[in-house]
């Protein structure tokens, strides 16, 4: 009997008291409970050698490629005078954000696919996530912002220099930040502020909040419930406004008479909607879906898809169908104007 109680203890971080009346037992075995001090991100590690070989191989190209572009964007519309304009400064901010996204869980997912090693600590554990919090956040305000700015170029284009003044695109980008890093610590606290003496294993390549909640003692219902309102505030109010601004846009466009404006202005907001349309229905699916829909083979997919994919699918969404992006690209890699 002593032998299987020490085995409880050493698989749960619990040890059952059998003098202590079951209906206490709960308040014991938390108040009692041994701290997790590490987490164990099972990720790809069921996959063989050659599986992680090859997704090793494809996830580095893919964060190579990220990041190159992504760091291309940032130089070219913060250093070429052409590219002066609030909608160039806004996707240069963007692009800093996908860099700082992908920094964030790539690396990391990386050394895990060609060591044996996968743990990560709980304070790093904690970083990662208001990281990812702090930033995904931004980028969902920022995303809104950016179809306001089409908005008011597409349909008050006389006031729209005075209207989106520098000062006023600085305020947009800063408050962006800003709630994101509100935000993340409201987040954070929801995430582990209860103690965690449960499995350690999380079934994701990184550090995910409902994932980890779900590991905490107690009933992680409240933080959950907590977590999906703060989901409804950030991601519908931004989807509110991008979507009130595109019918603005699409009413504007369709009373003109010019076929050319017409492809040129859906040609430019079909590559930010599709950009919104990928970000906010994977974060969505993570978020704001019921737990018992979700498990690894459901859960890894979308993680990838907004923690890698999009962020290296922004450069060539907005860049490669816009004629002053590709010149300004040819002028800083000193190929000449490819437009």
């Amino acid at each position: 009997m002593l032998k299987d109680l020490e085995h409880m203890h050493h698989f749960t971080g619990r040890l059952i008291n059998p003098d202590v009346p079951p209906k206490h037992q709960k308040t014991a075995d938390l108040r009692n409970s041994s701290t997790v001090t590490e987490f164990i991100l099972v990720g790809f590690e069921q996959s063989s050698p050659s599986t992680r070989a090859l997704l090793f191989s494809l996830f580095l190209a893919l964060y190579s490629l990220a990041m190159a572009m992504n760091g291309l964007i940032i130089f070219i519309t913060w250093t070429d005078p052409r590219l002066n304009s609030p909608m160039y400064f806004f996707l240069g901010h963007l692009s800093f954000l996908d860099i700082c996204f992908i920094t964030t869980t790539i690396p990391q997912m990386l050394i895990h696919l060609v060591t044996k090693n996968h743990t990560i600590s709980f304070a790093s554990c904690m970083t990662q996530m208001y990281l990812v919090f702090l930033v995904g956040v931004a980028e969902c305000i920022l995303l809104a912002f950016m179809a306001y700015d089409r908005y008011v170029a597409i349909c008050h284009p006389l006031n729209y220099a005075q209207i989106m003044s520098q000062q006023v695109c600085v305020r947009l980008v800063c408050s962006s930040w800003i709630f994101g890093m509100v935000n993340g610590i409201f987040l954070e606290y929801m995430s582990f502020q209860n103690p965690f003496c449960r499995d350690n294993h999380i079934e994701n390549f990184f550090c995910e909040a409902p994932i980890v909640i779900a590991l905490s003692c107690g009933d992680p219902k409240f933080s959950l419930k907590l977590i999906f309102l703060d989901a409804i505030v950030v991601l519908l109010s931004p989807m509110v406004l991008i979507v009130t601004s595109y019918a603005r846009i699409l009413t504007s466009i369709l009373s003109r008479a010019s076929s050319s404006g017409h492809r040129k202005t859906f040609s430019t907001c079909a590559s930010h909607l599709t950009v919104v349309i990928f970000l906010y229905t994977s974060a969505m699916f993570s978020y704001m879906n019921p737990r018992s829909t979700h498990g690894p083979d459901k859960d890894k997919p979308f993680s990838l898809l907004y923690t890698i994919i999009i962020p290296m699918c922004n450069p060539i969404i907005y860049s490669f169908r816009n004629k002053e992006m590709k010149g300004a690209m040819g002028r800083a890699l000193g190929r000449g104007n490819l437009a």
